[in-house]
């Protein structure tokens, strides 16, 4: 019995030891893991720049406490230039005629109703001896009076000579040159020769002719254009497009020039080709810089942005895991990464959210401090 006992005894005390053994090790397992833990606490705290005044003046960096601020938006797109169609015109052949004398050519600056071009035309010819014949029928009858002739033949003669005036006009006739061939009267006068005129004051553009030929009803002669004023049309993206108003200013950069102009109109389907939604722009061409067909770099002014946070766009880096993020300085002489979401970026100047303001921001040498990072060896991940 007492053999019995004492074995119960050993058999107890060996189990006690070993849960007294199990309990040390489970509670030694779980302080291992509270060590690895708090060490991996400490690792993300430590993701951060430690420099001396010394670095810091040395490597450039600059801090400033982010302001809220009005941000302007600007709109950068490709853009050509085009003539100015409400300031420009051409001069047309109505009817089938020959092309008997030049007067202005390419490059020349004329000034409204300057004669361009003389024509000679069977047709005219033909419309201005009519002219002449119902002219003079027309200040007989009138000069005889309602009281000798029938009212039908006063009526056709006045109907007639009207009719024969407004054929030589729709020709091309000006009211000058028919006032010249009426007051001559002679039929030699009808020889069917005419001038087209300039329509306004410009430049001519075009003149793509020569002396003899013969042209066709709706060939143009002469093209004309003030280019003092020009159109610049924009290529947008749907989403800028949206956000491109009549009226807004613009800059057009030109090789060393850059030229005010403003948004006059907007379009408002897409072009199927290059996907893109056209702007139309008017800008002034002072000295004569800017010629059709030559492409420019055009910024729009968009909506303005109040409330918010610019910083310099070199100040914003890409983190690691592509995220967007700027260098803080919590503490002094201690530069810690933080995310932040991008909004914008426009000359030179980026909006960011996610931060607050009056958070002291590396303005100047964040990459310097991305780079001390890296060379550390931790990751960002500070959301």
């Amino acid at each position: 019995m007492k053999t019995l006992n004492l074995a119960f005894i050993i058999l107890f005390l060996g189990l006690s030891n070993s849960s007294i053994a199990l309990a040390q090790n489970e509670h030694g397992h779980s302080e291992t893991h509270a060590e690895q833990h708090e060490g991996h606490v400490g690792h993300e705290e430590q993701a951060a720049v430690h420099l001396s005044a010394a670095q810091i003046k040395a490597a450039g960096i600059v801090t400033t406490s982010l302001v809220l601020s009005t941000v302007n938006r600007d709109i950068s797109a490709p853009g050509e230039i085009q003539l100015n169609a409400y300031a420009s015109s051409r001069a047309v052949s109505r009817i089938s005629a020959q092309i008997i004398e030049r007067h202005a050519q390419l490059g020349d600056e004329v000034v409204k109703g300057q004669a361009l071009v003389t024509l000679s035309s069977v047709a005219m010819a033909k419309a201005q001896g009519e002219l002449l014949v119902a002219t003079r029928e027309w200040q007989r009858v009138r000069k005889l009076g309602r009281n000798v002739v029938s009212a039908s033949r006063y009526t056709k003669a006045k109907v007639s000579n009207d009719q024969a005036r407004s054929t030589v006009q729709a020709y091309g006739m000006s009211q000058q040159q028919l006032d010249t061939l009426l007051k001559g009267g002679k039929a030699v006068l009808a020889d069917g020769r005419f001038q087209l005129l300039a329509l306004q004051h410009g430049t001519v553009i075009h003149d793509d002719f020569i002396l003899g030929e013969l042209v066709e009803p709706g060939r143009m002669l002469f093209e004309i254009s003030d280019e003092s004023t020009l159109w610049v049309n924009a290529r947008l993206t749907a989403e800028q497009a949206l956000n491109v108003k009549p009226g807004a200013d613009a800059r057009i950069h030109f090789r060393h020039n850059v030229l005010q102009g403003k948004v006059i109109q907007r379009h408002h389907s897409l072009d199927e080709t290059t996907r893109t939604i056209g702007a139309r722009l008017e800008v002034q061409n002072p000295n004569d810089v800017l010629h059709p067909g030559l492409f420019v770099d055009v910024k729009i002014s968009s909506n303005s942005l109040d409330k918010a946070l610019p910083v310099p766009a070199d100040a914003v880096l890409r983190s690691p895991d592509g995220d967007w993020m700027v260098f803080v300085e919590h503490e002094s002489n201690k530069f810690e990464p933080q995310e932040v979401d991008v909004i914008l970026t426009s000359n030179g100047i980026t909006v960011i959210e996610g931060i607050k303001a009056g958070t002291r921001v590396v303005t100047h040498g964040a990459f310097f401090l991305q780079s001390e990072l890296a060379k550390s060896g931790f990751e960002i991940h500070n959301h």
